[in-house]
């Protein structure tokens, strides 16, 4: 299947574009806004068709209003730990957790919305990923998000996550 060895840890980096946008409460006036994100990536192989990927990455998120001009960004440093499954030659399914640590939050007119976001984020990562022999690869993934962004008195029982779209491409240096 894969040519790697039991053990081989694998060190590189990763960019590429974010579909990010709100899923749960009052989401209905909310659209995905583009973005990106870029980091480090380790891969540690346990077989010669399982690894486990740790990432270190600055994730630009956030959303958008629906047919108006408002934008929402949140920036975050997200750590995913994806396990990682050889279903042929260099073409792999991904999941795993991640937790994010907001950096900043502000909306379209500079206003810091920061302190009114909870500080930590947890999410549920689904992917592809394709690695070839040179190092170079490529992957798709959906974050799915687990935990309440918002984290301020009076929110009651409002509850939205985000939900991001990644497309990447990185390189393994071997």
């Amino acid at each position: 299947m894969s040519n790697v060895n039991a053990q081989e840890v694998t060190f590189g980096a990763k960019a590429g574009l974010n579909m990010a946008s709100f899923s749960g409460d009052e989401t209905g006036g909310v659209k995905a806004k583009t973005s990106f994100h870029v980091g480090a990536v380790a891969e540690i192989a346990i077989s010669d068709v399982f690894s486990v990927q740790p990432e270190l990455l600055f994730s630009a998120q956030g959303a958008k209003e629906d047919g108006g001009d408002g934008e929402f960004k949140s920036n975050y440093i997200n750590l995913p730990i994806m396990a990682k499954y050889y279903v042929a030659e260099g073409l792999s399914v991904e999941a795993g957790p991640q937790v994010g640590l907001l950096i900043s939050a502000e909306d379209e007119d500079g206003d810091d919305f920061k302190d009114e976001m909870s500080g930590i984020d947890f999410g549920l990562n689904l992917g592809v990923g394709y690695k070839m022999e040179s190092g170079l690869n490529f992957a798709a993934r959906y974050n799915l998000g687990l935990s309440n962004i918002w984290d301020y008195d009076g929110i009651g029982d409002f509850s939205q996550q985000n939900a991001v779209f990644q497309i990447s491409v990185g390189y393994f240096f071997n």
